[in-house]
Order: structure tokens, then sequence, then C-alpha cells
């Protein structure tokens, strides 16, 4: 485990779809203010400068608020920005290297959709798992996790699980009493209109 403090109950997954760098940045902040307490930087189909670029200006900003910066798939992107931590998928380096290359004192994501998946990611050095899709989602193709799975995986780790998906202020309540330490959330923060409103509602609503 890393021996900095992490608070997992609402990360902000980003998405820059349609945005610009003004309306990106304003968002995120305006989350934060909401009490999102983890961001998470998602950037798939961006160029490596132009990913060093904003995870630089995104770093000196949560840095500012007080939240730790997690940077998604990208190792390189992650150390060269001094990013909080990494989050990688199952497709992505092994977990022990990277937390090899990462160190103790950096946070470790891991995502996974079965219990052993689970199971192999708190193996592999993780600080916490992220399961999903819980509920139907366009921001990221994967298959659908059903509550009852993501109980069971909860039930058969002892690091922190957060759940991502398509979750918003409509059907997070259906998360309660699984266990889970906290949610992951794109579109229902990126695409609103109020975010910091939207990132309260979350907030009161889940665990």
């Amino acid at each position: 485990m890393i021996n900095k403090e992490f608070n997992l109950k609402t990360c902000l997954v980003t998405n820059r779809n349609n945005k610009t760098e003004r309306q990106f940045f304003h968002i995120i902040e305006q989350a934060i203010i909401g009490g999102v307490s983890t961001i998470q930087l998602r950037e798939k189909n961006t160029k490596s400068k132009e990913f060093y670029e904003i995870a630089i200006k995104l770093k000196k900003l949560c840095d500012k608020c007080k939240v730790p910066l997690i940077i998604n798939d990208r190792l390189d992107i992650a150390i060269s920005a001094n990013g909080d931590g990494v989050h990688i998928g199952a497709e992505d380096i092994p977990g022990n290297v990277v937390r090899d290359i990462i160190g103790s004192n950096k946070i470790l994501g891991i995502s996974a959709s079965t219990v052993n998946d689970a199971i192999a990611a708190e193996e592999l050095g993780a600080d916490y798992i992220g399961v999903g899709a819980v509920f139907p989602t366009k921001s990221k193709v994967t298959n659908e996790i059903s509550i009852e799975k993501l109980k069971e995986i909860v039930e058969s780790v002892n690091i922190p699980v957060v759940a991502i998906g398509g979750i918003n202020e409509s059907n997070i309540s259906s998360l309660k009493n699984t266990g889970i330490k906290g949610v992951a959330i794109i579109s229902a923060i990126m695409n609103s209109d109020d975010p910091k409103k939207i990132a309260e509602q979350l907030n009161k609503t889940i665990l």
C-alpha cells in the first residue's frame, strides 16, 4: 500500500470530447469544488506530447486543490508529469512491473471484471480495483457487470473497489450496500452544464 492517503469516494474520469481547453479545465475545477476527491486523466485518442502538456496543467490544478491525479493507461505520462498514480487495464503492462517502476508511494489502480481478475490485481500490487461497467455506458465499450457480481468482487479482495460505468445521479443509489469504496464518474459530470452541482449530488448519495 502507498504511504500517502487518498480518497476514492468520487473519482472523475475525464473526457475532452467536443470541449475547448478552457471548458475542460473549468469542468474539472468545478467538480473538485463540488466534492470530487480524485481525478483520473483519460486520453485514449491523444498524441503523447499533447497528453503530456494536458497532464502537466492538470497536475498544477490538482495540487492547488489538494486532490490526487491518476493517469489512465500511460505509465510514461504518469512518470513524466509526476502524477500521483496510474490506472491500468488487463491488456497493459503487468501490475507488478508497474509497481516496481512507480514505487510504493504512488497509487496503482487496476481494472477487473471477474473475481479472479480482482484477486490477481491485488496480488500484483494494486491499491484499488476499478470494476465495471455497472450500468450501460457510451464512454467505454465493455461488458456490463451485475450488482451481484460487483458484490462478489468486493468480497474477494482486501483493497478498495471503485465502481465505474454509466453512473449518474439517478442510479447511483443502487450501489449502496455493495461494499464499494467509491465511484468513478465520466459523462454525468463531464457533460453537465453544472458539474459542481452534480458532484455535490453524487457525493451526498453514495456511501
